[in-house]
C-alpha cells in the first residue's frame, strides 16, 4: 500500500473510531444517568431516541474540534500522553459547543428539548476515556502493521556524527514508527563507511540525485554543529517538491530560540532565558511533591518493608545506602537509596555503576532493574531536599569535574534534583554521556510546566511497569 493511501486509510479509521466511541460514550452516559441516582434521582428522562439530535450535534462538533486540533494530522512519533491531552481538550470544547448549540437551537422548538445535566458530565468523562482508548488501540494496530512493512517512510540521514547515530538508534529501536533508513549522507568525504550499521551512500553534493534515485520520502539533517549557512545549503539541495525535511537541533540552540518579548522603560528586549519555576509555580510544584510523596510512601510502605527484609537476608550490611549528592543551588544533601551493592562496593573509591556491575547483590539486580532502589528518595522529597521530577543529582566529586568541561553544567542546579527526569525517560541514565544528559536537563529547566512533570511521571511509571524502552514513549 502506498504511503498516501495508507494515510487516507489511517485518517478514515481515526474518524470512524472517534465517532463510534463518542456515540457509545453518549449512549452509556444516558444509561448511567437513567440508572444511577446521583447527584439526585433521575426524573423525567425519556426514551433515548429523544436525545438523538443532541448526539448528532455532539458528533458534528467532535469532528470539527478534532480537525482544528490537528488530531487527524498525526505525526509518526507523536507522544501518546500528548495525544490524550489534545483529545481531552478538543472533546471538552466539543461538549461545550454542543450544550451551547442545543440551548440555542432546540430550546424553543416544538420538541421542547431538555436534557439531564449529569448526563452531560458523564458523556464528557466517558468520551475522553473511550476515544483515547480507541486511539491507543488503533495506534497499536497501525504500529504493528508499520513494523511489518505497511506505511513505510523512506528516510535519508544527513550527517555521520553522534547526532546521526543517536537518531538511527532511536529509529531502529522503534519499528512501529514506520521509518526505513535507506542510507546516510556525509557532509564531506571523511572515510566513514557506515553509521550504526547503515551504509554511507554519498556526500551532500549527491543529495539531489539520491533523493530521486532512492525514492526518498523524508530527509533528516542531523548535523547540529553545522552553521546555519550550511544547513540552508543542505535544504536547498533537497529539490523534490513532496519531500519532507526535518532538522535535528542543537539542544542549546533550542533553548535559546524560545524568546519572550519584554521591555525596559519602552525599549523592546528579547528574553532568551527566564526562570521557569518561581512564585505560584514553585508553590504548585512543591504541593505536588508533598502530595505525591505522601501518597507514595503510604501506598508503597508494605513493599518497602518487604524490600528491607530481603536486603537484610541477602547480604550483610545496612538496608539503606546514604550518599552525599548536590542539589538546588549546589547545596549538598544526603540522598537515600535501598542498598543494591555489597557493603564494601566503594572500598577503592567512588565509581560509576555499570549495567552488569559485579558489585551488585542478588536482590540488588532486581531492585535496579525495576528502579525500586530509588523508592526511599520519596523521603528526600517530603523533606524538601528533592522533587519528584528534576535533574538527577550527582556526587560533589563528579560535579567539580563536570562543571569545568561542560558548558552551563551548573545551571541544572537552578532547580531541585528529582527522582526521575526528562533525561532519564529518554534513555540517558547510568553510565551515559553527561554532556547529552546536561542538554536534556537544561531543556527541562527552561521549559518546565506542571503538565511536563505529570507527563514525565506517567512515562516513568509505564516504562517501569512494562519494561519498555524509552523509545516507545
Amino acid at each position: 500500500m502506498s504511503r498516501k493511501r495508507a494515510r487516507w486509510v489511517l485518517n478514515a479509521l481515526l474518524l470512524f473510531s472517534d465517532l463510534g466511541w463518542a456515540a457509545l460514550a453518549f449512549y452509556a452516559a444516558y444509561q448511567v444517568r437513567a440508572q444511577l441516582p446521583w447527584p439526585y434521582p433521575p426524573q423525567g428522562i425519556g426514551r433515548f431516541e429523544r436525545y438523538l439530535p443532541m448526539m448528532g450535534v455532539l458528533l458534528g462538533w467532535t469532528v470539527v474540534m478534532f480537525f482544528l486540533h490537528r488530531l487527524y494530522h498525526l505525526r509518526r512519533a507523536t507522544s501518546r500522553l500528548d495525544e490524550i491531552s489534545r483529545v481531552a481538550g478538543a472533546f471538552s470544547l466539543a461538549m461545550i459547543f454542543t450544550v451551547a448549540t442545543v440551548s440555542l437551537v432546540f430550546k424553543e422548538t416544538l420538541l421542547a428539548f431538555d436534557y439531564p445535566r449529569a448526563m452531560i458530565f458523564y458523556a464528557w468523562i466517558l468520551g475522553i476515556l473511550l476515544i483515547s482508548t480507541g486511539r491507543m488501540l488503533l495506534r497499536l494496530l497501525w504500529g504493528a502493521l508499520r513494523a511489518r512493512g505497511w506505511d513505510r517512510s523512506r528516510m535519508l540521514i544527513v550527517g555521520t556524527g553522534e547526532a546521526a547515530e543517536a537518531v538511527i538508534r532511536r529509529i531502529q529501536g522503534a519499528p512501529w514508527f514506520g521509518y526505513e533508513v535507506i542510507g546516510v549522507v556525509a557532509l564531506h568525504s571523511n572515510g566513514v563507511t557506515q553509521v550504526a550499521g547503515i551504509p554511507v551512500i554519498g556526500t551532500a553534493e549527491d543529495l539531489p540525485d539520491l533523493v530521486y534515485a532512492r525514492d526518498v520520502d523524508e530527509v533528516l539533517i542531523a548535523v547540529p554543529e553545522a552553521p546555519h549557512s550550511e544547513v540552508l545549503r543542505l535544504i536547498s539541495l533537497c529539490e523534490r517538491s513532496n519531500l519532507s525535511i526535518k532538522i535535528y537541533p542543537d539542544i542549546f540552540q533550542l533553548i535559546a530560540t524560545q524568546p519572550s518579548l519584554d521591555d525596559l522603560g519602552g525599549l523592546p528586549l528579547l528574553t532568551v532565558r527566564d526562570v521557569a519555576q518561581r512564585g505560584w509555580k514553585l508553590v504548585l510544584k512543591r504541593a505536588m511533591d508533598i502530595v505525591g510523596a505522601s501518597i507514595g510512601l503510604i501506598l508503597l510502605s508494605p513493599l518497602m518493608l518487604l524490600i528491607a527484609i530481603l536486603i537484610k537476608l541477602d547480604s550483610p550490611g545496612p538496608v539503606f545506602y546514604v550518599q552525599e549528592r548536590m542539589g538546588l543551588d549546589g547545596r549538598p544533601f544526603l540522598m537515600l537509596k535501598f542498598r543494591s551493592m555489597r557493603a564494601d562496593a566503594e572500598k577503592e573509591g567512588p565509581g560509576w555503576t555499570r549495567p552488569d556491575d559485579p558489585r551488585r547483590t542478588r536482590v540488588g539486580v532486581i531492585l535496579r532493574r525495576l528502579n525500586l532502589d530509588e523508592l526511599p528518595q520519596l523521603i528526600n522529597v517530603l523533606l524538601g531536599d528533592m522533587s519528584l521530577v528534576g535533574p538527577r543529582p550527582e556526587r560533589p566529586v563528579y560535579v567539580e569535574q563536570f562543571r569545568r568541561v561542560i558548558p552551563r553544567y551548573m545551571e541544572r542546579h537552578r532547580e531541585k534534583a528529582g527522582i526521575t527526569g526528562w533525561a532519564q525517560i529518554n534513555g540517558l541514565r547510568g553510565d551515559t554521556s553527561i554532556a547529552e544528559r546536561t542538554k536534556y536537563d537544561l531543556w527541562y529547566v527552561e521549559n518546565w510546566s506542571l503538565w511536563l512533570d505529570i507527563k514525565i511521571l506517567l512515562r516513568t511509571l509505564v516504562q517501569t511497569l512494562t519494561f519498555r524502552s524509552p523509545n516507545a514513549y
